[in-house]
């Protein structure tokens, strides 16, 4: 028995040592957390800077002003180019000579050769028989891709039907930048208290430009870069998503497509109607690329039950959007955007599947209100006075939304009190009387989209990391603790030994 102690204690602490010498080595590398995917973007750049040091770098442009061309330098990218050329053609006179000289060798076999020939042709009657199989086979495959309906018509006329027919729609122009909002500074202090932080309105912004804008404005980077075909963009009333599509649109100079359920209500009726409509905007989103397709109200799609007043036929686009969001390609510059203000009504997993990037955004929070009330005060012809505590109205207008703010500051300054201005200055108590007849976004609205949120992917994923985090705490804890206590006790034995 004491053997078998013994060779278990051997056992145990081979083990010990091993986990120790793991954790060790683990303890250099850095700990595991969020890796970015590797770009498509890094050799190509790595390649334009090996150019640069190779040809630019210790060149000496002092004396070319003018920056003519150079002459080496066009023969060198050329030559590769005629090189390529030549050869096709050398290719081309070889294989013919090769010809020419199986031709020479059968005609030297004679008799032999006409045998050949015979049983030559013999071959190609069958082979004949291979290549009509084969070319009803081209034909099986050609007939599975899908006929261009409208193939006798110019891209203009399309165009025109779908202008006519109101499905291509005009925008405002609005810049990105006009989406105004400020970073959130205490995002950082929340994370370290533990409470996961709502979006800021410059988050949201930064987001939009990231996954709807650079992308879709370079061929190249469309695709190169990861490939977003749709964003929804989710929020309360007022918070500025159709100002954002519009903004995309406008930065990028594209066309926009509504296909809005109440938008396309009586417009190509039937299943046919349905199929023609959607051809016509691929056909035309392709051809004259970059197009947006706009969705509003897009949880209308995926509802769980159509309400009985409804008369537009929401469900419509149910089957085909999903299929024609799949196919598209890098190649093809086209983005579908959806907006939502009640995102739960709409079976969750059916609507992340259809749109790819889900975009929440949150009511302002203080910064947020401080900037646009000051913009939109001095836009609006107003003047920043000391009378107007600009502080305070920030604090007092939280749970409004900026489509709130904007009502607000537009009620107060008409045009009659722009020109009272210089006689009697803004003051906050102004602002206060038209924020009181609005409904402002309260909490339990506010909470009802956090939760619909933590339902999509990304809300799993970062409830399951949060869990894991928090676990991680709770063990490492737990085990200190057990470990203090055993110290603890050993101490006491000590000092009775030594009373003893």
């Amino acid at each position: 028995k004491g053997k078998k102690k013994k060779g278990e204690k051997k056992e145990k602490k081979k083990k010990g040592k091993k986990k120790g010498g793991k954790g060790k080595e683990g303890g250099g590398d850095d700990e595991e957390g969020f890796k970015m995917v590797p770009s498509m973007f890094i050799p190509g750049i790595e390649e334009a800077s090996s150019t640069y040091e190779d040809i630019w770098k210790h060149r000496d442009e002092t004396e070319n002003f003018q920056q003519k061309y150079d002459a080496e330098l066009i023969k060198e990218l050329k030559r590769g180019e005629v090189e390529s050329e030549i050869r096709v053609q050398v290719d081309d006179l070889m294989r013919q000579e090769l010809k020419n000289l199986k031709a020479a060798i059968e005609r030297d076999k004679g008799k032999k050769g006409k045998k050949g020939k015979k049983s030559g042709k013999k071959k190609g009657k069958k082979g004949k028989k291979g290549k009509k199989g084969k070319k009803s086979g081209k034909k099986g495959k050609k007939g599975k891709k899908a006929k261009d309906i409208t193939a006798g018509k110019t891209i203009e006329s399309l165009y025109e039907e779908l202008v006519k027919e109101g499905i291509l729609v005009q925008y405002p122009k609005v810049k990105i930048s006009d989406y105004m909002g400020e970073y959130s500074y205490l995002g950082t202090t929340l994370r370290q208290a533990n409470i996961e932080p709502m979006p800021s309105l410059s988050d949201v912004r930064r987001v939009i430009t990231e996954y709807g804008i650079l992308p879709m404005g370079s061929q190249t980077v469309h695709e190169t870069a990861p490939h977003v075909k749709s964003i929804m963009i989710a929020g309360p009333h007022g918070t500025g998503k159709r100002m954002l599509v519009n903004a995309i649109c406008s930065e990028l100079g594209a066309n926009l497509i509504d296909l809005t359920a109440e938008n396309i209500c009586g417009r190509y009726p039937g299943k046919a109607g349905l199929t023609m409509l959607l051809h016509l905007v691929m056909k035309v989103g392709k051809l004259l690329q970059p197009t947006v397709v706009y969705i509003g109200n897009a949880e209308k799609t995926f509802v769980k039950k159509v309400p009985k007043n409804d008369m537009s036929d929401p469900k419509r686009l149910k089957k085909e959007l999903p299929k024609i969001i799949k196919k598209l390609s890098p190649e093809d510059r086209i983005l579908f955007v959806g907006t939502s203000l009640t995102p739960w009504d709409a079976d969750v997993k059916s609507l992340c599947q259809c749109y790819q990037k889900i975009v929440l955004i949150p009511r302002p929070d203080y910064a947020s209100r401080f900037l646009l009330f000051k913009e939109l005060i001095l836009r609006n012809g107003g003047r920043l006075a000391p009378t107007l505590d600009l502080s305070s109205l920030a604090k007092i207008s939280d749970g409004y939304t900026p489509g709130h703010i904007i009502t607000a500051v537009k009620h107060v300054l008409t045009e009659r009190r722009v020109q009272q201005l210089h006689r009697k200055p803004l003051t906050a108590l102004e602002f206060v009387t038209p924020l009181a007849r609005i409904d402002p976004i309260y909490k339990e609205e506010e909470e009802q989209f956090k939760k619909w949120y933590s339902k999509t992917p990304l809300g799993k994923k970062r409830a399951k990391l949060k869990a894991e985090e928090e676990e991680g705490e709770g063990g490492g804890k737990g085990k200190s603790a057990k470990g203090g206590k055993k110290k603890g006790k050993g101490k006491k034995k000590g000092k009775g030994k030594k009373k003893k």
